[in-house]
């Protein structure tokens, strides 16, 4: 929660900054440095802070809710003020800083003891006196290469130990789409393993000029000996050797020393990735996932301070997917750590765009992994399970509201959220019609409850389908109420009529109509400690709410035209509805003519002319803009 006193506190510190360059430090209530910035004019940054709270970001809201206090340091120029920051950055490790971990370790190719020896890219020697090629710098090229030496020679990437599991089992499907020699199936000789096995050694050693040539003579002495088998699979190994090589080629050729680098964004989170090309080959690639907040340019910029921080042979040129804040002072930065001058640029057109383009694809697909393996999404919902005590992290969420502004217009909504996300697909609206009479909004969730659960019913199996099910037919890991324990009781009654388990907990609002915390059978689960589940039970509760008032007010309006229309002599409840269900929206009744009204169903001519008279000798009924009938 936001202490007003204490930002009031640090706002008014921070108004007697100088208007001057320098570095700020954010410190916790332990003194400890969470964040570290830079900025030309220091007042100006640091009370931005400090005021219109509710238009920070969530990571900025976040870091600003745990300062205590700040230090700031003065420089003589915006550019010594960016070099401090980097230095600090560098010694305190702040939490809300983008930090790269630099990994020290290196990358082998694992060779294995034992007679049908197998390839593996290994990070770090994990055997004392095993065989090992490196080391190499780059994870990526590691396993580019073993994966591209044991596709091009057929050499098994299964489980399967040799001789022990010779026909033990049918060959897997490597071995049927030529990427597998298929040795589990016992016919291949281990003399013809280990001439295949020594060859991609040399393939990986890079002699690939010398084994094409040795591979030519070799085919060539099996065609002469009739051995027309050996000599296709040697013609095969040589035009994938060959393959290997022009898919490079039309990679890599011409291309300086240079680092590309990309960032993409996706559910509020920042990928970055980062390719390096030395000897107009690519050497290395790394990606990164950014605890990053704020405009892609600002997140470059410091993406780039802290990738090239502590690094040495920096290149000449850098290029980037997109503009980044205070280009001109890292190029300089940059520059003054590389003894030569190194520029930053965006590429419009090219091959370097083009360069580019592929690197903000792997930055994208790199998100994308990340966030469905391991995200932030991910570790929402497992902290809600815990939170409620459930057996699985909740991936399938529907939550209900119920809204009445009055007697003849009930209504309920329905919401949806798939892996924390809302699924606007499946969201469902619900016309109540079985209360009458005073509001009822126990009956009225009872009603649509039951209503949604039939038709999980009448889905059958599909309901037990899980992802393959879609809309009412898919069964929900949890049911989220608008309300407190009473309603829970009236879905728990619901569940039990149907003898259908789905878990089920009320969203409960305080006076000032804000999340609070969970109801349950047991009373109420406080949220408010748990920050993320509190942030994303809040924003459940908000969008059943709109979705519901949303479709109550339209339903209120719709029903409050179609009685405006009943003043109408001989034009009763069926015939407005009718001629809502017919016109569309009030307007297009109002131009119709007498004739076109007559034509509608259930519409006579008697009812028509009087409804003509009506519309146009009281245009009180306009209400300034077309509604869509219910």
């Amino acid at each position: 929660m936001i202490d007003a006193q204490r930002i009031a506190r640090l706002r008014k510190k921070a108004n007697e900054l100088p208007m001057q360059s320098g570095v700020y430090l954010m410190r916790d209530r332990a003194g400890g440095i969470i964040y570290i910035g830079k900025a030309k004019h220091l007042k100006n940054r640091v009370t931005s802070y400090f005021r219109a709270l509710d238009s920070h970001t969530p990571k900025v809201l976040a870091m600003v809710e745990n300062v205590e206090d700040f230090d700031y340091i003065l420089t003589s120029s915006e550019f010594e003020a960016l070099v401090l920051e980097c230095s600090l950055i560098k010694q305190h490790l702040p939490k809300y800083n983008i930090l790269l971990k630099d990994d020290k370790g290196y990358s082998y190719i694992y060779i294995s003891e034992e007679p049908w020896r197998r390839l593996r890219a290994v990070y770090n020697k994990q055997e004392a006196g095993a065989n090992y090629i490196g080391p190499y710098l780059s994870k990526y090229v590691v396993s580019q290469t073993v994966e591209q030496a044991n596709r091009i020679f057929m050499l098994p990437t299964c489980n399967r130990r040799f001789p022990e599991d010779f026909r033990k089992g049918r060959p897997c499907l490597n071995y049927h789409i030529r990427q597998c020699m298929g040795v589990c199936s016992g016919k291949i000789s281990l003399e013809a393993y280990n001439e295949a096995f020594e060859s991609a050694l040399r393939f990986i050693r890079g002699n690939t000029g010398a084994l094409c040539e040795s591979l030519e003579k070799e085919m060539a002495g099996a065609a002469e000996r009739l051995d027309f088998e050996l000599a296709a699979r040697l013609r095969d190994r040589l035009q994938a050797i060959r393959r290997v090589g022009q898919q490079q080629n039309v990679l890599y050729a011409g291309v300086d020393n240079c680092d590309i680098v990309a960032v993409a964004v996706g559910n509020g989170r920042y990928g970055a990735s980062i390719m390096l090309y030395r000897g107009e080959r690519l050497c290395d690639k790394q990606d990164f996932l950014l605890t990053a907040d704020g405009p892609p340019e600002a997140v470059r910029a410091e993406f780039l301070m802290r990738f090239y921080a502590e690094r040495s042979g920096l290149p000449r040129k850098i290029y980037l997917d997109g503009e980044c804040e205070d280009a001109a002072l890292i190029a300089r930065f940059l520059t003054e750590r590389a003894g030569r001058k190194v520029e930053l640029a965006v590429p419009q057109r090219g091959q370097k765009n083009q360069l580019v383009e592929l690197c903000r694809e792997n930055a994208a697909q790199y998100l994308s992994h990340r966030m469905r393996a391991g995200g932030k999404e991910v570790a929402l919902l497992d902290e809600l399970s815990k939170l409620l005590g459930l057996s699985k992290s909740p991936q399938y969420i529907e939550a209900f509201d119920i809204s009445n502004i009055g007697a003849g217009t009930i209504v309920g909504g329905m919401v949806v959220f798939e892996g924390a996300s809302p699924k606007r697909a499946a969201y469902r609206k619900f016309s109540i019609k079985s209360v009458t009479g005073a509001p009822d909004d126990y009956a009225s969730m009872r009603e649509m409850l039951s209503r949604r659960l039939q038709r999980l019913a009448d889905a059958g199996e599909a309901g037990e389908a899980g992802e393959e099910a879609e809309g009412f037919g898919r069964r929900p890991d949890l049911w989220l109420i608008d309300g407190g324990q009473t309603h829970v009781a009236a879905a728990r009654q619901v569940l039990e009529e149907f003898g259908i388990a789905i878990p089920v907990f009320g969203m409960v609002k305080d006076e000032k109509h804000r999340t609070r915390a969970v109801a349950s059978d047991g009373g109420e689960i406080v949220i408010s400690a748990n920050r993320n589940v509190f942030s994303f039970i809040t924003r459940v509760q908000d969008e059943v709410h709109r979705y519901t008032i949303s479709f109550s007010r339209k339903k209120h309006r719709s029903s409050a035209l179609q009685l405006e229309l009943c003043k109408a002599q001989g034009i009763g409840p069926a015939r407005a509805k009718a001629l809502f269900a017919h016109f569309k929206t009030i307007s297009a009744i109002r131009q119709a003519k007498e004739e076109e009204l007559a034509a509608a169903p259930g519409m006579t001519a008697g009812a028509a002319r009087s409804l003509y008279v009506y519309l146009h000798g009281d245009p009180g009924i306009d209400d300034g803009q077309d509604s869509p009938a219910e």
